[in-house]
């Protein structure tokens, strides 16, 4: 491993973030995070989908859009302040739960047929990035689809980049691994795609 390479963001870093604002990306008011959310439902090919991880589900604004394609979602969030906002905000939703996790040390037992990793990727070093992206090709049920989403511009705190987040994966792809690529687009400040777990995959 490369000894130089930046270290993932610790809990400490979100906790601090989220002390000093409830809604430190505006997830709740920004048109821009709207109109990302509402690309990334459509984004989704299946109207349903049985199990789905959210990965890093912060204050649940995407959640509760999500939750209402979803036979159970869990949302999975390193800060305990964001998933107590969540919880609030989901709590006539049935279908979703929530978990404290700082992934990929921790990551859930289940299996899913969805997974959704967006604006998490590029708080991860490289080294975790890849770790987190073999439990979530575990995770995932043959079949199973997994959504990126992640802004583009450099941000100096992260380890890495959006666009690294997205090459990781489907370099992956690409070298025949679990995942095949459906397909994305890049918008002028995010970037989506959507991979697939093969179907012969175990």
């Amino acid at each position: 491993m490369n000894q130089n390479q930046p270290n993932t963001l610790p809990p400490e870093y979100f906790k601090a973030v989220y002390a000093a604002n409830d809604d430190p990306w505006d997830f709740g008011s920004s048109p821009y995070e709207q109109a990302k959310y509402a690309a990334s439902l459509a984004a989704l090919s299946r109207p349903h989908y049985a199990s789905v991880l959210e990965i890093g589900c912060s204050i649940g604004v995407f959640t509760a859009l999500l939750a209402g394609r979803c036979g159970q979602l869990l949302g999975v969030d390193v800060s305990a302040e964001a998933l107590a906002q969540a919880q609030v905000r989901c709590a006539a939703l049935p279908q979703v739960a929530f978990q404290q996790m700082a992934l990929p040390a921790e990551f859930p037992a289940q299996s899913f047929d969805l997974i959704t990793l967006c604006e998490v990727g590029y708080y991860w070093n490289m080294a975790d990035l890849a770790r987190a992206a073999q439990r979530i090709e575990q995770a995932l049920l043959p079949g199973g689809q997994l959504l990126l989403v992640h802004w583009l511009p450099a941000v100096h705190d992260y380890p890495l980049t959006g666009d690294e987040v997205h090459d990781f994966f489907l370099g992956r792809a690409r070298e025949g691994g679990a995942l095949r690529h459906l397909g994305g687009h890049r918008a002028e400040k995010y970037r989506l795609d959507v991979l697939e777990k093969k179907a012969s995959a175990g």
